[in-house]
């Protein structure tokens, strides 16, 4: 009985969608450019209208480079990055309807894949942990989910100098499958 009541509180599912991405920095150019996002979660139901949902995601993040940015840190002529993250979203879900959910928490994400060329005298551009905040809502018919939302990096990227500040935003929108 436990088991069963357990059982229908808890979904695990597969999801992905659109990004669209930036790196905030003035060696970056100010436009959003589009990635993927793919991975799974679970969804926790807590007593009255809350939920917990942790998802694992595979985030692509392209951007473009400022015209000036291979002069600053002496890429060699790099105008496009391309970085992959795993990203860990832990979402609280207030449920304001009964099919519509708002969500937010943090993400923390890890660099899995950076661009090769971006390296500026034998360092990587780019640190290997990123940690942002995520808001949204959630729409759930059934088994299916269709999200948006949008995350903001708190924490400085950039892993060359502390001269400027690299923080990644993104805008995300989806579909997901409750498998069970």
């Amino acid at each position: 009985m436990v088991l069963s009541a357990f059982s229908q509180g808890v979904h695990f599912g597969i999801k992905g969608g659109a990004s669209i991405n930036k790196l905030s920095g003035k060696s970056f150019s100010e436009e959003f450019t589009f990635g993927y996002h793919a991975g799974a979660f679970v969804t926790i139901k807590l007593p009255g209208k809350f939920g917990i949902q942790p998802e694992v995601l595979f985030n692509q993040v392209n951007t473009d480079t400022a015209t000036n940015v291979s002069a600053i840190y002496q890429f060699n002529n790099i105008d496009k990055v391309k970085l992959t993250y795993l990203s860990i979203p832990i979402l609280l879900n207030y449920k304001i309807t009964k099919t519509l959910d708002i969500q937010g928490g943090p993400q923390f994400g890890i660099l899995i894949d950076q661009n090769v060329n971006l390296v500026s005298n034998g360092k990587e551009a780019f640190k290997k942990g990123d940690v942002g905040i995520i808001m949204g809502l959630q729409l759930s018919l059934s088994k299916l989910r269709v999200y948006g939302r949008y995350m903001i990096g708190l924490n400085n990227v950039n892993d060359i100098s502390t001269a400027e500040s690299w923080k990644n935003q993104s805008i995300q929108a989806g579909i997901g499958f409750a498998i069970f």
